[in-house]
């Protein structure tokens, strides 16, 4: 009786060890994405020129997008090291790298004290995160549904955007926190960079919880030649799961940038609404996210993948366009539309990580999902907020951006066709 008990304490203790260390470090990941949107304004001020602060905001934004160029080549790197050295080392590589992103824009100089050397570095930063990140998906999300229970595996990888969500809610809750706490000028000199240094300590903190977590056991059951294989030829081999991949994603990191990431500040740039009110809006709307992500998952364990995507892409197409007409000038209006949003946005999220997993055999499985996913990515989700900001204010036009996004919705709704249905797979071959 005691070893039963004893056992069954270890099997918690390693779940809960699963959880807190791959959770933390793509939580942490979110947030430094989440944070740079939150702070464009303040970024834009200290590291381009105040000449023509419009410019400067979508130069900000322009560095935003450029940060995804890196991500492919993060997908592949990661990737790489995910299928031929381990899941585990690949999630503590990517985590400590995008904590030294972190603190290299914590610690920029202004544009005022060395000119374009600020703008510079802040370049480099970005593109040190978005190889870390590259590779941070796709290694958490292969790691987490290997180790999840085949039979609640679309419940247990809804903690890929369920964390990711709390360092957004987190990042936001700090935007609002500081900007009650000080003055414009406090903000401005030295305030915006708490986010980045505190992004940096708890990447620190992730790395050391990640190098403490035990390797999958699909990982683990590959042979040796399994593991030296030739990357590429797999790569061509499963070319069409790449490409699903691509189609599933399209839609969902599009809309999730708009309503998930970068709506509060959209509303405060755009629509004139205080930035204070905006970011509050924006954390009654995440909390929704959060509520809502859990519920699709274990949906999706009853009754298949495939009909949760459907939902998911169709409802946020269907409810795109009302939505953006209900926003106009009012912090509440922001809450309900971004809530109503990501409740459907929610149902794909939930459940695409088990899906990616689901596609690819273990020997591929890292990479197969990181290369197309992080082009994918890179492609449309880093160029939404900038295309959003150049369609709104320079062609006066923010309706073909939202055309744009529901075509891209309806692209990944036709996709669900192509893919099997995966609930209950067996990972391990």
């Amino acid at each position: 009786m005691s070893i039963a008990v004893t056992r069954q304490q270890t099997g918690r203790m390693s779940t809960a060890k699963t959880i807190v260390g791959t959770g933390i470090g793509n939580a942490v990941e979110w947030y430094d994405w989440a944070i740079y949107a939150t702070f464009t304004p303040f970024i834009a001020s200290q590291l381009f020129s105040k000449q023509d602060p419009a410019s400067a905001v979508l130069s900000t934004l322009a560095i935003f997008a450029v940060g995804f160029v890196a991500r492919p080549f993060g997908g592949f790197l990661f990737g790489w090291i995910g299928d031929r050295v381990g899941r585990k080392a690949s999630m503590t590589l990517a985590v400590g790298l995008a904590s030294l992103g972190s603190l290299m824009i914590g610690i920029a100089p202004t544009f005022a004290a060395v000119g374009a050397w600020a703008s510079l570095m802040l370049l480099v930063a970005r593109l040190v995160q978005g190889l870390a990140h590259g590779g941070e998906l796709p290694s958490s999300q292969t790691y987490l549904s290997e180790m999840a229970p085949k039979e609640h595996r679309g419940f247990w990888a809804t903690l890929i955007y369920t964390s990711g969500t709390v360092g957004i809610l987190f990042g936001t809750l700090l935007g609002a926190v500081l900007n009650m706490a000080l003055t414009a000028e406090a903000m401005n000199a030295w305030g915006w960079r708490i986010p980045f240094l505190l992004g940096a300590a708890m990447g620190l903190y992730a790395l050391i919880m990640r190098s403490r977590l035990h390797e999958t056991e699909a990982f683990e059951g590959e042979t040796a030649s399994q593991k030296r294989a030739p990357i590429w030829p797999q790569i061509v081999r499963y070319r069409k799961q790449a490409l699903q991949v691509i189609g599933l994603t399209v839609g969902l990191t599009v809309i999730y940038y708009i309503w998930g990431v970068v709506a509060p500040s959209y509303a405060t740039t755009a629509l004139k609404i205080d930035r204070g009110e905006a970011l509050w809006a924006g954390v009654v709307a995440n909390i929704v996210f959060i509520a809502a992500l859990p519920v699709w998952g274990k949906l999706s364990d009853r009754i298949g993948r495939k009909k949760v995507l459907w939902a998911g892409a169709i409802g946020s197409a269907v409810f795109h366009f009302p939505m953006t007409w209900l926003l106009k000038d009012s912090a509440w209006q922001l809450a309900v539309s971004m809530s109503v949003m990501l409740i459907f946005i929610a149902a794909s999220a939930a459940i695409v990580p088990a899906v990616y997993a689901e596609l690819f055999p273990t020997s591929i499985r890292t990479v197969g999902v990181g290369v197309p996913y992080s082009i994918c990515v890179a492609l449309f989700g880093g160029t939404a907020p900038y295309l959003q900001q150049w369609l709104g204010a320079s062609l006066g036009a923010p309706q073909v951006f939202n055309a744009y996004a529901v075509l891209l919705l309806v692209i990944s709704a036709a996709f669900v066709f192509s893919i099997p249905e995966t609930k209950g797979k067996d990972l391990t071959h």
